[in-house]
């Protein structure tokens, strides 16, 4: 039975929500915001993160300070398709986006993402325990498992499911904590 293998594939699914947490703006200015912001450069889409200096003067401000000024316009639009909830603002040397304070109805409903991401992420964590046990079963069947290995292997299994749901559990808590805080 190939446990790491299991573990790989139940670590990729807390990698995939960390990664979409990191796109939910908490109140803070995050520059993660950003990353599936894609521009125009010389006809080819390129990373914002690639084409300028992203950072946080401030805590509730992002500042994108293209190295090619003539970029400008193209990282305003480009900002503004992707519907973030601000508006760019060029001021000649760069593109500032301002956020507005969360009010207590807005972060509930953030927080309500936030674990609805979690339950996607505990579903794919859950099939992966689903496919490792249909493993082991089909293993027994075909007499290279005896059925106390079988019992041994799905209670294994369980154990680094549980694992993995009380790590999404923390990493959800954690960005609610976030969310609610200010």
């Amino acid at each position: 039975m190939e446990y790491e293998q299991l573990e790989d594939k139940m670590q990729k699914a807390i990698d995939y929500l960390c990664e979409e947490l990191a796109g939910i703006r908490a109140g803070r200015a995050n520059p993660a915001i950003l990353n599936k912001i894609t521009v125009e450069y010389y006809g080819v889409p390129t990373p914002l993160n690639q084409i300028g200096a992203i950072s946080v003067p401030e805590a509730r401000q992002i500042l994108i300070t293209p190295w090619d000024r003539s970029l400008l316009g193209a990282i305003t639009k480009a900002i503004q398709v992707a519907e973030l909830g601000v508006n760019p603002i060029n001021d000649g040397n760069g593109v500032r986006l301002t956020f507005p304070e969360l009010n207590e109805e807005r972060r509930k409903q953030i927080v309500k993402e936030v674990r609805a991401l979690g339950e996607d992420a505990k579903v794919a964590v859950r099939n992966v325990r689903r496919d490792g046990i249909d493993e082991a079963k089909k293993l027994k069947a075909d007499g290279q498992m005896t059925e106390d290995e079988l019992k041994g292997a799905e209670d294994k299994i369980q154990k680094i499911t549980d694992k993995y749901v009380e790590k999404i559990e923390k990493v959800i808590a954690d960005k609610e904590k976030e969310v609610m805080e200010v």
